[in-house]
């Protein structure tokens, strides 16, 4: 009898907003007739780091940082998986902050979920990468990964959701999913998801929050127009939410990976001259 993996309850706080972005994503993998076993969730770590373990699909825990690179790896071995990284703001932005510039730069097709709370919530509330200026002892100015993206040519796919707001947080979510099912490349999408132990900005993101998928005249393709409203919206004290960016690129593996042959992942590895050859790789790295 083939034995599969069976789901693990979540372990986070009641209340957290991780619990909607799980949800979620259940529900839009559902909704666009995923099957299980083309899913492939890479997380990270931190509490969100956990997310892999309550879904039913393929999971990987990356090196702290790494799940980017990881991620990127998993979709050029197998173009014909759904791989999703999903992680918190200290994974993405502090220790893997270089590894998201590249992934806007490089655009593989991968959607990207970062569940961000203004705080290193496992490890008892220090300071992470978007704390505000005077957060506990911070002292320097949040990272705002929207604009950051924007600034990078490559980026595709930028948007914004708020677990307290479950019904924009699925249709983001959905849509992100087919921005990358169609061939166009990284999808990024964060969730602002607070930490209840820690952090809990439910009261004050409810009321700061700005949905720009209701601003009459709002562009998502214009990507320089974008960048202009994310400031006048930093400096009203706001925090944009919506799709924010979406551009049109080819993907990473379209561009890099020979269509001539058969993806790594997908060759047959009983094929006897294939074998040969895995074995003299194997034992060249053990001279």
């Amino acid at each position: 009898m083939t034995k599969t993996f069976t789901p693990a309850r979540p372990i986070w706080c009641a209340g957290c907003g991780d619990f909607g972005v799980l949800q979620a994503l259940v529900n839009a993998l559902d909704e666009l007739n995923v099957p299980a076993h083309k899913r492939m969730v890479i997380a990270g770590i931190g509490c969100s780091g956990s997310l892999q373990n309550n879904l039913s699909c393929y999971g990987y825990h990356a090196l702290h940082g790494r799940v980017m690179p990881t991620a990127t790896g998993a979709k050029l071995a197998n173009p014909e998986l759904t791989v999703i990284g999903v992680g918190g703001d200290g994974d993405g932005y502090a220790i893997g902050g270089g590894h998201l510039m590249h992934s806007f730069k490089r655009n593989p097709g991968v959607t990207y979920i970062v569940m961000n709370n203004g705080t290193y919530g496992l490890t008892k509330g220090q300071p992470s990468p978007t704390s505000p200026n005077g957060y506990g002892l911070n002292i320097e100015e949040d990272l705002d990964p929207i604009m950051l993206g924007l600034s990078i040519p490559g980026s595709t796919f930028l948007a914004r959701a708020y677990s307290g707001n479950p019904a924009q947080l699925l249709e983001l979510t959905t849509a992100a999913l087919q921005h990358t099912a169609a061939g166009h490349g990284m999808s990024y999408l964060e969730v602002l998801s607070p930490c209840v132990t820690y952090n809990d900005t439910y009261r004050e993101w409810r009321s700061s929050v700005y949905d720009c998928d209701t601003e009459a005249g709002y562009d998502p393709t214009n990507r320089a127009a974008a960048f202009v409203r994310m400031s006048e919206l930093r400096e009203e004290g706001r925090l944009p939410l919506g799709l924010i960016f979406r551009g049109e690129r080819a993907a990473l593996e379209n561009a890099a990976l020979n269509h001539d042959f058969t993806a790594p992942a997908l060759q047959d590895v009983a094929h006897l001259p294939l074998a040969d050859t895995y074995g003299d790789a194997l034992q060249s790295f053990m001279r």
